[in-house]
Parts: C-alpha cells; sequence; structure tokens
C-alpha cells in the first residue's frame, strides 16, 4: 500500500510518518517537492504515484495573516483537496483532508458533532470550510483543534520559550477548545484510513481547557521535568485584552464520540499526552 504525505516538515506529518502502519510505503511530499497551489502539479503526483491514499496534512495555517492573505489561503487549503479529488477520482485512492474546529463560530453549549452547521468567523475558518467541500463525498475529512508536538511551531513552545524570557505572562482565559497531541492525531488518521469509510470525523484529545488551563498545564509539567527553573505569573485576560486580526472561537470544543466508537480506541486525556510530548522535548535537548 502507498500514501503521499503532504507537509512532512511539519508536526503532523512527522508523526504521520513516525507512526505509519506495516505494510505502508510512503512518499513523503514537503512545499519544495509539491506545491499545493499548483493543482497541475498535484495532478501530475498522483499519476506517476497512484497512491491508494493521500494524507493531506499541510495547510496554510497562519489563522492572523490570513485576514490580508486570504487568495494564498484559499489557493493552499481549497485549491489542493480540490485538485487531489479531481486527480484520485480517476483511480482508487482516498482522500483523508486535515481540517480544524475553526470551521465552527463557537456559539454552541455543547461539543459541535461532524453533522453540525458551520459558519466561520474568519479567512483561515472559511477556507477550511470550503476545503472540506473541495475534498468530495469520497474523502474522509478530520477535523482536530489546538494541534502541537515535540519540535514543532506551537503553543506549548512557544510557552516554554516565554516562560524562560519574563516573570509574567498573560493568556487568555475565555476560549474554551481541547488541546490535541499530533501523534494521537495520527494514529487517528491511519485508523480512519483503515476503516476506509468516507464521511467527516473529529479527533481531539479527552478533557477540555482554555488557553489559560493549558499554559498553567504546561508550566506546572515542564518544571517537574525540569524544563523550566521556576513558574512564572500566569494571569488569565479576556480574549478583548488580547485583540488579533481574526476571530476566533470562543468554545471549540468537537464531539468525538462517534470516531472513538469507530475505531473502538482509547481517549488519552490532553494533559497526559502533554507529559508524553514534554519528555519527547526534553529529549531532544
Amino acid at each position: 500500500m502507498k500514501a503521499i504525505i503532504t507537509g512532512v516538515n511539519g508536526q503532523l506529518g512527522k508523526a504521520l510518518l513516525a507512526t505509519r502502519p506495516d505494510g505502508w510505503t510512503c512518499v513523503a511530499m514537503d512545499r519544495t517537492a509539491l506545491d499545493l497551489s499548483d493543482a497541475s502539479a498535484i495532478a501530475r503526483v498522483v499519476e506517476a504515484e497512484r497512491p491508494d491514499l493521500v494524507l493531506n496534512a499541510a495547510a496554510y495555517t497562519a489563522v492572523d495573516r490570513a485576514e490580508s492573505e486570504a487568495d494564498l489561503a484559499h489557493a493552499i487549503n481549497v485549491g489542493a483537496p480540490a485538485a487531489f479529488a479531481k486527480a484520485l477520482a480517476g483511480t482508487s485512492g482516498r482522500l483523508v483532508q486535515v481540517s480544524t474546529d475553526f470551521v465552527f463560530d463557537g456559539s454552541s453549549g455543547r461539543g459541535y458533532r461532524p453533522d453540525d452547521a458551520r459558519n466561520p468567523q474568519s479567512v483561515y475558518g472559511a477556507s477550511k470550510a470550503a476545503g472540506e467541500d473541495a475534498a468530495g463525498d469520497a474523502a474522509i475529512v478530520v477535523r482536530t483543534s489546538w494541534v502541537y508536538a515535540a519540535g514543532g511551531a506551537n503553543f506549548v513552545r512557544t510557552m516554554l520559550r516565554l516562560m524562560r524570557e519574563r516573570d509574567e505572562l498573560r493568556v487568555v482565559a475565555d476560549q474554551i477548545g481541547s488541546p490535541t497531541w499530533a501523534t494521537g492525531l495520527a494514529q487517528t488518521l491511519w485508523g480512519l484510513a483503515a476503516k476506509d469509510q468516507p464521511g467527516i470525523y473529529h479527533h481531539r484529545d479527552a478533557g477540555v481547557a482554555s488557553w489559560y488551563d493549558f499554559a498553567v498545564a504546561i508550566a506546572e509539567e515542564a518544571v517537574t521535568l525540569g524544563l523550566l527553573a521556576r513558574i512564572p505569573s500566569i494571569v488569565p485576560i479576556a480574549t478583548a485584552d488580547y485583540p488579533t486580526p481574526a476571530k476566533r472561537p470562543s468554545f471549540s470544543v468537537l464531539d468525538v464520540s462517534a470516531t472513538r466508537a469507530l475505531l473502538g480506541d482509547a481517549h488519552v486525556h490532553w494533559r497526559t499526552n502533554l507529559k508524553t510530548m514534554l519528555k519527547e522535548e526534553k529529549a531532544l535537548g
């Protein structure tokens, strides 16, 4: 079996390679090997490789910059899944498209289910919602949230750096969601690919948190592991106190019950996965 993995230099791409099941050959594609805004290049790669699976882990993810780079965000986040879907229509290959909690507006009083109405509030969210549609009915679409991994560019590593540099941090406390360890997400993507049932699925770690809760946990676990010498003052603030170009959903917890039932696997709490990631981060030096 052969899979094309895009975004292999990103944290999810690396996790997908690391968790590759036995029997799979992976064609690793970074941005130099494949321009995801070039539909003809995507068509040529699919025709040449004839993959059984395309795991599209690459995306335009600069949420705030997307507000001023809408064309580029849509070219990658919509154009790529559309091109892969078109190219794979002539083969027996399956597309796995990774999406985001940003397709929702944050107004729900419960976890968002896969069939809930979307209402993105940002250019990034709108581009990912359009990317879901572009992937088509034959694709496996997996929404996730707050992804992080050792060695990646993410909230955890940003917090570790700032906690070393500053005595006080101000962190938003009124945006609620769920952290997601990239390794767990990768395992779910491979698991759903093995089930080969197209549709929309959700994946996140168990439990919920605000960004403030997440930051406090990062500090506590990092001190325990010796990654930090001390815990700085962490002050909870409102979203209004930290304005950004793009609007974030105030509540973006994803209901993952259907995914867990299909895969029959354990749902690991985000704090447990955070500990594992920080141990990996320490091992990286």
